[in-house]
């Protein structure tokens, strides 16, 4: 286990390469959940995550000898990032082995930090393998995403400059996927100030260290399926088990629902686009059972694609109750959408979609179907809409939730 000063001196050595990322306070994320809210944006951070920080500890450490016959990793995502541009930094050779079908955007990104990168296999599970038959033949150094004391160390760096910038800070909210960030944050936390409460934050989907600490001992999940695909980890490194028994004091789990939700909560009213996975402790705020604390949430990365971006956004309107899509019955007969039209428009909500299909309705045969879009301020707005067409004589079936 690592003392203070090992965290301190990590920090030194990082202190060219990273960039220091100032805490944000949250105004409507404080008002959702009673706390004073913080959020300590690591998306903003040099390669969008804060891999970074554990990739060039570790490969900074290495002596002379050892960093003469190279890196290798694997990953499909933020890890290979931190990876590559920390070997290129120090003058390196790295190799990166992601899986095959990973996106082209994360294996170029990777190339340009000057990697090299080998694609193998349909899984994470199938990379990290290769990984290690190429390590035994060319005698790499591995660098593991998590399950390693010189990577959590250097993630570790990230409670430090919280605490200096916020030394009263109640409680830290961490992403945990393998645990490697939410040990080294833990430890550092706690040997800076022992009164402060860390709690990890998982998926539902892909809560292995939940499921570690009920068997107490690490444990395999059968399947890790969330939209938070950087935390969707079935299995826990050991020695981040160690830590997070020592040092973590709670895990909350989150939806991929209350993911969505959150998600465009950050775009909207922080202008902060972030991935699924870093976004974690910021979807738990609401979900602590207490009032009136300095709570940090660690948004941990922002590397997403456009499409994803453009799904969750609307996925999120849909969770806030900001878009509302319903079905209504109609008699067949001429001014009855026009009643329709009027209701919404008397209730200001803006029409987005309407399919008017006579087809559709077998079950009543004068009646057709209409479905309708609308754009709304919220949940309040919809059962206003609702109330509305009832007293017209019109029941409307929600289609969305």
């Amino acid at each position: 286990m690592h003392k203070l000063y090992d965290f301190m001196e990590a920090r030194e050595r990082l202190g060219t390469v990273i960039v220091k990322t100032k805490l944000i306070h949250s105004p409507v994320f404080s008002e959702e959940s009673g706390n004073e809210v913080y959020l300590k944006p690591e998306n903003l951070q040099k390669t969008g995550s804060f891999k970074i920080r554990g990739a060039y500890n570790k490969i900074a450490k290495l002596s002379d000898e050892e960093k003469k016959k190279g890196v290798i990793a694997s990953s499909a995502g933020n890890h290979a990032q931190g990876v590559a541009y920390a070997a290129k930094k120090l003058g390196i050779k790295a190799v990166i082995v992601m899986p095959q079908h990973t996106p082209l955007i994360k294996v170029e990104a990777t190339r340009r930090y000057g990697a090299e990168v080998v694609l193998h296999g349909e899984v994470y599970d199938d990379a990290y393998k290769k990984a290690l038959e190429l390590q035994k033949e060319n005698g790499y150094i591995f660098v593991h995403p998590f399950n390693d004391e010189e990577v959590l160390e250097g993630q570790g760096t990230i409670a430090l400059e919280i605490l200096d910038e916020l030394p009263n800070a109640d409680i830290i909210l961490v992403p945990l996927g393998g645990g490697g960030l939410v040990s080294g944050i833990a430890c550092a936390a706690k040997l800076k100030n022992p009164q402060i409460k860390v709690i990890g934050v998982e998926p539902e989907g892909a809560a292995s260290a939940l499921a570690a600490l009920q068997k107490g001992e690490v444990v395999e999940l059968k399947e890790a399926n969330t939209i938070a695909d950087g935390t969707a980890v079935k299995r826990i490194g050991e020695i981040n088990f160690e830590y997070i028994k020592k040092y973590v004091d709670d895990i909350i789990t989150v939806s991929d629902y209350e993911l969505m939700e959150t998600f465009l909560l950050l775009v909207e009213k922080h202008k902060i686009v972030a991935e699924n996975s870093g976004i974690l402790p910021v979807a738990a705020v609401k979900k602590l059972n207490i009032k009136g604390k300095k709570v940090v949430a660690v948004v941990s990365g922002g590397n997403i694609d456009v499409l994803t971006i453009s799904s969750m956004i609307n996925k999120g309107l849909i969770m806030r109750g900001r878009i509302f899509t319903f079905s209504v019955q109609l008699a067949d007969k001429p001014g009855e959408l026009l009643k329709v039209s009027e209701i919404l428009s008397k209730q200001n909500a803006n029409v987005i979609k309407l399919e008017h299909n006579q087809f559709k309705n077998l079950s009543r045969f004068k009646d057709v179907e209409l479905q309708v879009t609308v754009e709304t301020n919220g949940e309040e707005h919809i059962h206003k809409i609702i109330e509305t067409f009832k007293k017209e004589g019109y029941e409307i079936e929600r289609l969305n939730s």
